[in-house]
């Protein structure tokens, strides 16, 4: 059977699946308890594994099998969901995917994971998990747990109704140490210790590995078979020192039965969810149709529909010089139906943002262990949906955005108690749509920019002088953190301050057309925002003539037209400005920015027409020749060959056959 042709289709399924597992496991770290979350990891695993055999993947299937097995045990409660478990598990995810991605480009997909089965192996028999080869077990993880009365296998059972056939005692200790604790893993030893002495421990929840790491709270409940009395084993407790308070319970055959009852119902109720919410699934699933479509034939279909485009233009320019009734009637008619397909082949290219996004929960979850901080990652809009090439070029930009947050801008626990704040740092990252535009946010609720630590900074760089730096705007001095080189890290870590990125952000997100802008307060926290167009390759402009020649303007930048007298034209600080609703703003001369032949103006002909154009709260005033009018233009790159050229995006040809420069009014805004 030949498999190639079914290669990209496993990769891209591979992909979801692999994708799947990863906000599965995020979502059982919060909530370790929820059966659901186990099955739908379990569920794309086992795909994943049927999909690699079938394919030959060998590698791929056998690791995929062992992650299964430890899915298997969590879910028959074989083995506790601990952070270090999904650690692990995390790790076999990261393998997986480095192997499809191989494959993806043309390799083998073989990997050695031999570290990685041995872990998923200690997990599946029960073994404490070796934590050189895992992060520090996140305490949080098993916050709650000691609230419920501990369930109880069925060897444990029969160890219990045996002991108290015998006349034993079964008690279940909840013990609560101080808040000021500070060695809880040496107290939980010496209870263990006491309670060894007076009985035989049963069970402890959490398992002892977990108490031994100290990754619980302050709470945590022992059963003992002993032949003394409840009060007498809680009064050797408490001789521990750093102990609160003991809670003690007699377990009986009556009680101990019923809180399994409770155990088996509760897991039977959450089972019949999950199956509901499966034929839930199923039913939406068999509404929803959908096929998948190579990104090529999409980049072909847009470059033949922006030709149409070009030839649309110049059959409205024909049947405007003819004035003939039928054909512009016809051109009109060709018009409507061009934009309709104009609006399909658009959203057919736009794809959710949460294409992007959904990589960044695992990333900040691993970020905020190697930094040692509380970080609660909020994602907002994430079906907002963006042009294919801009979703593509996005991703790095905002995986350098968020990673220089949470390393500069959120300060560590101790230091955000210091302040009064809630030890865990809040990052939220939004994506919303307004106009032709899609607005990203990440919004943190950190320490915020240094004025002045940034204003040193660039004056010790070169960047400015200090004269120029005591009149900047505050807005101004952030701007200054997307300059070449340019870090206020005071060590070199991998996560930043390597004095890279932010420069390279900004050039990114402007060579999308896009805009960033920095709004912080001290102790309150940063807001970076992004500007970015829906679509790239058609855009509505007004064209401008220039003696001869004609350009384009974006519409989405300008704010008005006007025409201005010669005498509206005043100047200040050796800059042509004119007065602008109550503002003053300055006049760029586009004839002599482009060098452009000049001609002398008669007084019947003082007339300068302005299109004002913003860059989020800036405006400047373009002296133009004329306005031509409103028009749906195809963007068209320059060459290579031309280079950088000052204030121009690039070119579209008009319907009459003429190349119009595009203006980049962005780059009239220092």
């Amino acid at each position: 059977m030949e498999m190639n042709q079914y290669l990209e289709m496993f990769i891209e399924e591979s992909k979801e699946h692999l994708q799947a597992c990863n906000d599965y496991l995020l979502e059982l770290e919060k909530n370790p308890g929820n059966l659901e979350f186990i099955n739908e990891i379990f569920r794309s695993a086992h795909t994943l594994k049927g999909m690699s055999a079938t394919m030959g993947f060998e590698d791929l299937a056998n690791l995929t099998h062992q992650m299964e097995n430890v899915l298997d045990a969590i879910r028959n409660q074989k083995v506790t969901v601990t952070s270090n478990v999904l650690d692990v598990v995390f790790m076999a995810v990261d393998d997986l995917e480095a192997m499809v991605y191989s494959i993806a480009d043309g390799g083998d997909g073989k990997k050695n994971v031999s570290e990685v089965v041995r872990l998923l192996k200690q997990i599946e028999t029960g073994q404490p998990v070796s934590q050189e080869k895992t992060t520090t077990s996140d305490p949080s993880a098993h916050t709650g747990q000691n609230e419920r009365t501990q369930s109880f296998n069925d060897y444990e059972q029969n160890i219990i109704a045996q002991s108290l056939e015998q006349g034993y005692s079964c008690i279940e200790c909840k013990i609560s140490l101080r808040s000021d604790c500070l060695l809880k893993a040496a107290r939980v030893f010496m209870v263990f210790d006491v309670l060894e002495k007076s009985g035989e421990v049963i069970k402890s929840n959490p398992t002892t590995e977990i108490l031994e790491q100290e990754a619980f709270d302050q709470t945590f409940t022992v059963t003992v078979i002993t032949t003394e009395s409840a009060e007498a084993v809680a009064a050797k407790i408490m001789k521990v020192s750093e102990i609160e308070k003991v809670e003690t319970k007699l377990i009986d055959l009556g009680n101990l039965r019923s809180a399994q009852a409770e155990t088996a119902a509760a897991v039977a109720e959450e089972a019949k969810g999950t199956a509901e919410s499966e034929q839930v699934s199923l039913k939406e699933k068999k509404v929803s149709k959908s096929i998948r479509v190579n990104i090529d034939r999409l980049d072909r279909l847009m470059n033949l529909f922006e030709e149409l485009i070009i030839d649309k233009g110049r059959l409205e320019q024909i049947a405007k010089e003819l004035k003939h009734a039928p054909l512009t009637q016809t051109v009109e008619h060709m018009s409507r139906l061009s934009g309709d397909l104009q609006d399909i082949i658009l959203k057919m290219r736009m794809v959710p943002i949460d294409t992007v996004f959904n990589r960044f929960p695992r990333m900040v979850r691993q970020l905020a262990k190697d930094l040692r901080k509380e970080i609660d990652f909020k994602i907002e809009g994430a079906e907002t949906e963006l042009d294919r090439t801009v979703i593509d070029e996005i991703g790095d930009p905002l995986v350098h955005l968020i990673r220089n947050g949470l390393d500069h801008g959120i300060e560590s626990p101790e230091v955000r108690i210091a302040k009064g704040k809630n030890p865990a740092g809040t990052l939220e990252l939004k994506a919303y749509t307004s106009g032709n535009h899609v607005f990203i946010e990440i919004k943190d609720d950190g320490a915020g920019i240094n004025r002045e630590k940034v204003l040193q900074k660039a004056i010790s760089k070169g960047i400015l002088s200090e004269e120029d730096g005591n009149s900047l705007t505050d807005s101004q001095v952030y701007q200054l953190i997307f300059s070449s080189g340019f870090s206020t890290a005071d060590q070199i870590s991998d996560i930043s301050g390597r004095g890279v990125g932010l420069d390279v952000v900004k050039h990114t997100i402007e060579s999308l057309g896009g805009v960033i802008t920095i709004e912080s307060e001290p102790d309150k926290g940063s807001l970076f925002s992004i500007q970015l167009p829906m679509t790239l390759s058609i855009m509505t402009v007004l064209l401008v003539e220039l003696e001869n020649e004609k350009y384009a303007i974006p519409l989405s930048s300008i704010i008005e037209t006007l025409i201005i007298n010669e005498t509206d034209i005043l100047e200040a600080h050796h800059q042509k400005v004119m007065e602008y609703r109550g503002k003053v703003v300055p006049l760029v001369f586009l004839k002599e920015l482009f060098k452009v032949p000049l001609q002398e103006k008669s007084e019947e002909e003082a007339l300068y027409p302005v299109v004002v154009v913003k860059k989020g709260e800036k405006q400047i005033g373009l002296v133009v020749d004329s306005f031509i009018g409103q028009q749906e233009v195809v963007l068209k790159p320059l060459s290579r060959y031309l280079g950088d050229i000052q204030a121009i995006s690039g070119a579209t040809i008009l319907g009459d056959g003429q190349v119009a420069l595009i203006i980049d009014s962005n780059a009239f805004f220092l």
